[in-house]
């Protein structure tokens, strides 16, 4: 190992480098350009899993979102086009029978599903926006970002009291937001009846299933106020974390098939949206991104190895001579080839290096992009350091592997043979 403290084994890689530096950029660019794409690629997967996590961050992802519709299948004496409904009675029933459930949150609303939302006014501003009622239970599932106040609690629920959380489109419409006019107890009229603001929330942009034109309520004031009885627009079902959602979402449906007395085989009685259905194929279409990365950046760094080598053969060849001059003055053997092999070395941890270095800047300017457009599912794109130096250590060894055979071919060079080259 002494080699590597001689002065004169680095000049020379030094010269041999600087006197072919078309040859050396390009030799360089194959492992460079596998280590960019390596480090960008997984930087970028990272953020997109990072900006999805945060995205939903607060959200129950294992929901499914049920509906009552109409039959398609007669069925026990019943025609076709029955229409169901939803109770809070099934409340009960559901969490009795299907065991995986962890909690449901009823909520009815005017505005969404299909519905026309509700004139609200105050101080003669008037404007039509989302009315919902909900539960405390509600802002477990899709938890709110309070900027004044509260959200709707056990007390309000079973005093039927007259109390809204708006979004802050609406407290910014009705309420003088410049003057950061503070809403807590000041009412909003809708439907004749005036509600008083006990909380302001503000929705993450791009965010799951939510809007700031929404008012909450809460539901037995809904109810009320719109002489629904029991009858529940949706049904927020959220399964235990160790749950399949597919079948609990299949289990749910029987169980109101069976209450309902309709037919197994009717799919159209019952709506859903399974979101842990398609939250899981997004988490797995994030972890095949990153092994595909992983596969990629990996090939194209084994490219770019094999690349020195064989711009290194073409070295050796070059060289013929001047390796047959050393070996003629006493070199031996094992210092040429230790030469060429710390020539491939310096080569690949330089472009490795270098597209490192790269890779972190496309990943610095990713984030900045990201951060000043809200709607980029993106947030702080970054990569593990382990990771990185393994793979800058599996370019070293494979370097010094495939390094061996211009090494091995110039020490079976002759020194007459070599001297007598052109």
């Amino acid at each position: 190992m002494n080699i590597l403290f001689k002065k004169d084994t680095w000049q020379e890689i030094y010269y041999s480098l600087r006197n072919n530096k078309l040859r050396t950029f390009l030799t360089m660019i194959g492992v460079g350009w596998g280590m960019f794409l390596y480090v960008s690629l997984l930087g970028a997967a990272k953020g997109l899993e990072n900006g999805f996590d945060k995205l939903f961050s607060g959200f129950a992802t294992n929901t499914i979102f049920l509906w009552a519709q109409n039959t398609s299948i007669p069925y026990d004496g019943f025609p076709k086009g029955r229409e169901m409904n939803l109770r809070l009675s099934d409340i009960d029933l559901l969490e009795k029978k299907v065991h995986e459930v962890d909690y449901i949150s009823p909520q009815n609303s005017r505005g969404n599903f299909g519905s026309a939302g509700e004139q609200m006014s105050r101080n003669g501003k008037y404007a039509t926006y989302t009315l919902t009622g909900d539960s405390p239970i509600g802002n477990k599932i899709s938890e709110k970002k309070l900027i004044f106040g509260r959200y709707l609690n056990d007390a309000d629920l079973s005093q039927n009291k007259n109390v809204a959380v708006i979004g802050e489109e609406i407290y910014k419409n009705f309420f003088d937001a410049k003057k950061k006019e503070d809403p807590l107890g000041k009412s909003i009229n809708v439907k004749g009846i005036f509600f008083n603001v006990i909380g302001v929330f503000r929705v993450k942009r791009g965010g799951p299933m939510e809007n700031d034109r929404t008012v909450y309520i809460p539901l037995s004031s809904f109810s009320s106020l719109f002489n629904n009885g029991d009858k529940i627009d949706v049904f927020s079902v959220v399964s235990k974390p160790d749950a399949e959602v597919n079948e609990v979402e299949v289990k749910i449906k029987n169980v109101l098939k069976t209450k309902n007395k309709v037919s197994p085989d009717d799919t159209n009685a019952f709506g859903s949206f399974n979101l842990g259905k398609e939250f899981k194929k997004l988490t797995g279409f994030l972890d095949g991104m990153q092994l595909l990365t992983i596969i990629v950046g990996t090939l194209t760094i084994l490219a770019g190895v094999i690349a020195i080598s064989n711009i290194l053969l073409i070295t050796v060849t070059e060289r013929t001579k001047e390796i047959g001059i050393r070996r003629a003055l006493g070199a031996k053997p094992a210092e040429v080839r230790n030469q060429i092999l710390l020539e491939s070395v310096v080569i690949t941890i330089s472009s490795g290096l270098l597209g490192f270095m790269f890779g972190l800047l496309l990943l610095i300017g990713l984030d900045a992009w990201a951060q000043s457009n809200e709607n980029i599912p993106l947030y702080n794109p970054t990569v593990n350091f382990g990771n990185v130096f393994s793979a800058m250590a599996i370019m070293v060894f494979l370097g010094l592997i495939i390094g061996m055979i211009p090494a091995q071919r110039a020490v079976k060079i002759r020194p007459i043979e070599a001297l007598r080259s052109e």
